[in-house]
């Protein structure tokens, strides 16, 4: 069989890319990449003239069926992004797994990573962390998935599309207050920029600008630890109250996550809102 190299290209600077990763380009039978266009200009760069297919969401279903064929007859393959690691909020999870279901090889090609250059260069604590991805393009989403992560214990990485960035930074603020944050905005290129402040303070300044643009990775500091408890105030209006200014939930969602604490239905917990 042949082996399927994952292999990280440049988040940017076309030299942030391995000896090893450029050998391995020019050596396989098929490079699969998310958009050929993209990755011409970095193959056209190191001469490389290794034949491309396109590989991304909206093909990989039928796409993965005839890279795995190609792999069953001995062919190798090398699967890039437009940028940064494979799989990295970006298609493969799939054709990985089918490989090692398979027998497959499986070699990861190390490399530039968005995550992580803006991890390393956020100055906040990298001891531990924990990568979101995107987060949902919806607020009332956003909001749920940001509570799920607040207790996370470990400094929090999400990438972000620049037009619902403004948003998602309000979230943050509401649901996370006033943490630690950097703002990472187009890594290894001419306009990198790296934002250090609190969330709120972070807010102000992308509020004040006109437009934003470029690739973006947020990266949040951990909050306080807290011992959970199952002893609740005893009035669920109060209880209501708590967790709507902590977390900056409206009404409603506050309600069902009180409801949730408590063990009870929202139908249950409305109707004792009511009386209380």
């Amino acid at each position: 069989m042949g082996t399927l190299y994952l292999v990280a290209t440049p988040i940017g600077n076309l030299e942030d890319i391995t000896l090893r990763a450029l050998r391995i380009l020019k050596e396989v039978d098929l490079i699969a990449c998310e958009d050929t266009r993209y990755t011409a200009r970095l193959l056209n760069r190191y001469a490389i003239d290794t034949p491309r297919e396109s590989y991304h969401q909206f093909n990989e279903a039928s796409r993965a069926p005839q890279l795995l064929q190609m792999l069953r007859d001995g062919k190798n393959i090398a699967l890039v992004s437009d940028s940064g690691t494979p799989l990295i909020s970006d298609p493969g999870y799939e054709l990985v797994s089918c490989c090692r279901k398979e027998g497959i090889k499986v070699v990861p090609v190390p490399g530039p990573s968005a995550a992580i250059a803006a991890l390393i260069g956020s100055g906040l604590p990298t001891e531990a962390f924990f990568f979101a991805g995107f987060l949902p393009a919806r607020s009332s989403q956003r909001k749920r998935r940001l509570q799920e992560l607040s207790g996370v214990p470990a400094t929090l990485i999400f990438y972000e599309a620049p037009h619902r960035l403004l948003s998602s930074i309000e979230d943050m603020a509401a649901i996370l207050g006033a943490r630690r944050a950097c703002l990472a905005r187009e890594l290894t290129k001419m306009h990198e920029e790296l934002l250090h402040g609190t969330l709120p303070e972070l807010r102000e300044n992308l509020q004040a600008r006109p437009r934003i643009q470029g690739e973006i990775t947020i990266v949040i500091e951990k909050g306080e630890t807290v011992q959970v408890s199952t002893v609740f105030p005893e009035s669920i209006k109060q209880h209501l109250d708590e967790v709507m200014k902590k977390t900056g939930l409206p009404r409603n969602q506050a309600l069902k996550s009180v409801a949730r604490r408590r063990g009870l239905s929202r139908k249950a917990a409305y109707r004792l809102l009511i009386d209380d």
